[in-house]
């Protein structure tokens, strides 16, 4: 397969070689490198990209999750053309800002008011600040498998082994306040967190990184108790599962409202974003008019709101309030998760599709993934992202395989991706004496 993807590749090849010499490893982030190179895409359009040497492939990243409704959606981008006609980025305040945090307050229960940033990685940096300051506490707690980008205190426990950090250049100073524990697991988060004054509980209500896996609705709940309890403040980092789970995210959906909210993504209509919002007690310590000094939480960016990434989020939101939308990607989510665990299950093959609504998780293991991540089966999964890129199909990571279902796939790329997926198990045999792969604690 290397092969055929290598003779069909050459300009990507090229620039790839190119890409050595001026970018570390030739790729501006680690998730988009694949053996033996990426291929560079030209153009995307709807569900599909199309690479340098013309090549299409059917498109289950959706840009980190970000363009629920699709590449060069016709409405996000005539919106955009418009704005950029007067502007793209001002450095002053703006309609638009108003507009598109109104419809954050209309849509996200917890939302009250509503602070911009650039990514979902610096919102939830002033996520924690703010919860810091306003409990005037220092400890967090965050869960095995969660990703909240790449801030030092929330940047350990990402993936197996939870007890080795994924980067150099993190401190052990700048972790000493962080707390983990299990997801899913409420019995062994009490344990952890003992009699410590918390100042927040930070977790994805549904697992990204960590393999698509939603949060038990019950754990959620217990989580809830506990921070009001304690006087602990509850984050929910919905940069994945904001506005794709539907117009009030996670927390809609499973009931439970957190203090604080962390946004990206889809809030950006596939733009760089990033959002905290909040209940107004809290978010108010961000206010520099009202507080100084520790009492204040400082929050502040070059491009926090410009009007390009707040122009295609509000286009993008805009439609989402038609219910159809929704209701038909949570169908196309069912079919693809029902259909490849159909597949595993009547083969006895060991695999597993995990996710809820629009999301998708394909886990290479011996055994069924229900509620907390487990080691990947890199070897396994590594050949299923070959034989569908083979195909036409593409996910990222190539050891770990996640997607995401646009408005603009359709139910013939829904069976087709199910029926690529059956060719490759076909093909592989049964591998049912392969089912070892050791559940992480």
């Amino acid at each position: 397969m290397e092969t055929a993807y290598v003779s069909r590749t050459p300009k990507s090849r090229s620039l790839y070689d190119r890409s050595r010499k001026v970018q570390p490893a030739g790729v501006s982030y680690s998730n988009r490198y694949f053996s033996p190179y990426p291929f560079f895409v030209k153009k995307a359009k709807g569900a599909t990209l199309i690479d340098i040497d013309d090549n299409l492939y059917t498109d289950y990243w959706c840009t980190h999750f970000a363009l629920i409704l699709g590449h060069s959606n016709p409405t996000v981008l005539e919106a955009i053309k418009q704005q950029a006609e007067n502007g793209w980025h001002f450095g002053f305040e703006h309609e638009l800002e108003v507009l598109h945090a109104e419809k954050i307050c209309e849509h996200v229960p917890s939302a009250e008011l509503v602070r911009y940033a650039s990514s979902g990685s610096e919102a939830n940096l002033f996520a924690i600040r703010l919860a810091r300051t306003y409990t005037q506490r220092n400890k967090i707690v965050k869960f095995e498998g969660c990703w909240h980008g790449a801030y030092d205190p929330l940047h350990v426990a990402v993936k197996p082994p939870y007890d080795k950090l994924p980067s150099g250049g993190i401190t052990k100073a700048s972790q000493e306040d962080t707390i983990v524990a299990p997801f899913n697991d409420l019995p062994s988060f009490l344990d952890r967190v003992g009699k410590d004054e918390i100042a927040c509980v930070i977790l994805e209500p549904v697992l990204g990184a960590g393999g698509m896996i939603p949060a038990h609705a019950e754990f959620l709940r217990g989580l809830r108790e506990y921070c009001d309890q304690r006087g602990v403040l509850l984050i929910f980092d919905e940069v994945i599962t904001g506005f794709r789970l539907g117009l009030g995210g996670a927390q809609t959906e499973f009931g439970v409202v957190p203090d604080l909210t962390v946004l990206g993504k889809i809030i950006g209509g596939g733009l760089p974003i990033g959002a905290v919002c909040g209940k107004k007690e809290i978010m108010e310590r961000m206010d520099h008019i009202r507080y100084t000094g520790t009492d204040y939480a400082y929050h502040g960016g070059t491009f926090a709101a410009n009007a390009l990434s707040l122009t295609a989020g509000l286009a993008t939101i805009r439609l989402l309030e038609d219910a159809t939308i929704y209701d038909r990607l949570h169908k196309l989510g069912e079919r693809a998760r029902g259909g490849l665990n159909s597949l595993f299950e009547s083969l006895d093959y060991p695999a597993t599709a995990t996710g809820i609504a629009s999301l998708l998780g394909i886990h290479m293991n011996g055994s069924p993934i229900d509620s907390r991540p487990k080691d990947s089966n890199v070897e396994g999964s590594t050949g299923l992202f070959n034989w569908m890129l083979e195909n036409g199909i593409v996910m990222l990571r190539p050891d770990l395989l996640h997607g995401a279902i646009s408005y603009a796939h359709t139910d013939d790329d829904v069976k087709i991706l199910v029926s690529t997926v059956t060719d490759y198990v076909k093909n592989n045999g049964n591998r049912k004496q392969n089912r070892s792969v050791p559940a992480t604690s």
